[in-house]
């Protein structure tokens, strides 16, 4: 038998011949990506119950997603920077053991102060396990499958929305909250032991640790590849921001605009979802060897796509289809931008890069929030598209920044 934590392991060759698509390791992270998706929004489809038993109010349980996700951006990158030199393969395991023992502690916690500790801890863990997640797919496939790999991964958080918080909302209210997060503790256990055991085992590259490029002064270089990082990690943030400026509220925008019925909201949210999870297949079927213009048509298509949800509300004919087809081109953003940052990321920084690109992702989702909010409350449901639509312009100029540096970079390098 071998020593999973103590055996040599080598980094699998990127553009290794002949090597089979891992499929198997793939689908392990993307299950393992459901799981702490799930544990992270969870508390959403429960906030009644929750509040109930607790003794506080529905905004305050409502904190603890906003607790989780400060969590993350505050800690990803200083943690992924401190367990740099830990196994790749042993750091992932032990990080979902980490999310399953905050849920369990969640499960049993007697008081919302331990709660939101409990909640803590897995927005910790819940960071550093994306920003190695990110990073891993990219050991394990030559770089003209990236786009595959990362939408096969990525995949598991889609279904953490569509089918794992709703299936643990039913849960949690047929037989109570604390045993949907107790359900969830158990799964997480049993990813952490597939992961270990069929999970492909890769370290990073101890280049970038033995051998680092330094000035002539003796100060280390700066990754030739940080400034194109940088601008997709921005460019991440910037697409996030006006997303859930308006999604947020799509609700309200729904029943208030195109004039749906209360009733059937929570039905065109599921078409929505399912319509990202199609846009996920496409994102790695169709664009998966070329992320950039994968990227391109989906800003451009989701700009259309809202101008006429906008323009045409008092339509629901032509409205709701146009709000179908946003969800769909949505979808296939999140993993091309994670395969293009693959892509422009040196293997030194892509730890790293991935960290920075999961505290984008949870900026933007807060930062959304927020902006909505406050446009709701100042200018009312229609300046939300208006938001999206400037932030989209903004995000086509940055795609097109990050574009030229990483070609600049190319150039010089050939």
């Amino acid at each position: 038998m071998t020593q999973p934590f103590t055996s040599p392991i080598a980094v699998v060759p990127s553009g290794a011949p002949g090597r089979p698509f891992p499929w198997g390791g793939l689908l392990v992270l993307a299950s393992a990506v459901f799981l702490s998706v799930t544990a992270e929004m969870l508390p959403t489809g429960l906030l009644p119950e929750m509040s109930t038993e607790l003794g506080v109010g529905e905004s305050q349980v409502g904190l603890l997603v906003s607790v989780f996700a400060f969590a993350v951006v505050l800690t990803s990158i200083p943690l992924s920077r401190l367990t740099r030199s830990v196994s790749r393969h042993r750091l992932i395991v032990l990080v979902l053991i980490v999310v399953s023992l905050s849920s369990a502690v969640t499960a049993i916690a007697p008081t919302f102060e331990i709660l939101v500790g409990a909640r803590i801890v897995g927005g910790m863990a819940h960071g550093l396990f994306w920003a190695v997640m990110g990073a891993y797919s990219g050991y394990l496939v030559p770089k003209e499958h990236l786009g595959r790999a990362v939408a096969i991964t990525t995949g598991g958080g889609t279904l953490a929305f569509v089918l794992g918080v709703p299936l643990g909302t039913v849960l949690g209210q047929a037989i109570g909250w604390r045993s949907a997060f107790g359900a969830i503790a158990v799964l997480c256990i049993i990813g952490a032991a597939l992961m270990l055991w069929l999970l492909p085992r890769v370290e990073r590259p101890a280049k970038s640790d033995a051998l680092p490029e330094r000035h002539p002064s003796g100060r280390r270089k700066l990754d030739a590849t940080v400034p194109a990082v940088a601008l997709l990690c921005l460019l991440a943030a910037v697409i996030m921001i006006g997303h859930y400026s308006f999604y947020t509220f799509i609700a309200p925008y729904l029943t208030g605009e195109l004039g749906v019925d209360s009733s059937h909201v929570g039905l065109l949210l599921a078409i929505f979802g399912l319509a990202g999870a199609g846009g996920l297949l496409l994102a790695g079927t169709v664009f998966g060897r070329r992320p950039t213009l994968g990227v391109v048509i989906g800003v451009a298509v989701t700009a259309v796509s809202v101008t006429v949800m906008a323009v045409c509300a008092a339509n629901p004919v032509i409205a709701i289809p146009a709000f179908v087809l946003w969800g769909l081109v949505f979808g296939t953003l999140p993993p091309l931008l994670g395969a293009r940052l693959l892509h422009v990321a040196s293997v030194d920084i892509r730890d790293t890069a991935s960290a920075f690109y999961s505290t984008s992702f949870n900026i933007g989702i807060g930062g959304g929030a927020l902006v909505g909010a406050a446009l709701l409350d100042g200018f009312g449901l229609t300046s939300l598209p208006v938001a999206y639509l400037i932030t989209l312009a903004l995000a086509g100029v940055l795609l097109m920044a990050a574009e030229v540096t990483s070609r600049r970079r190319a150039a010089r390098v050939s």
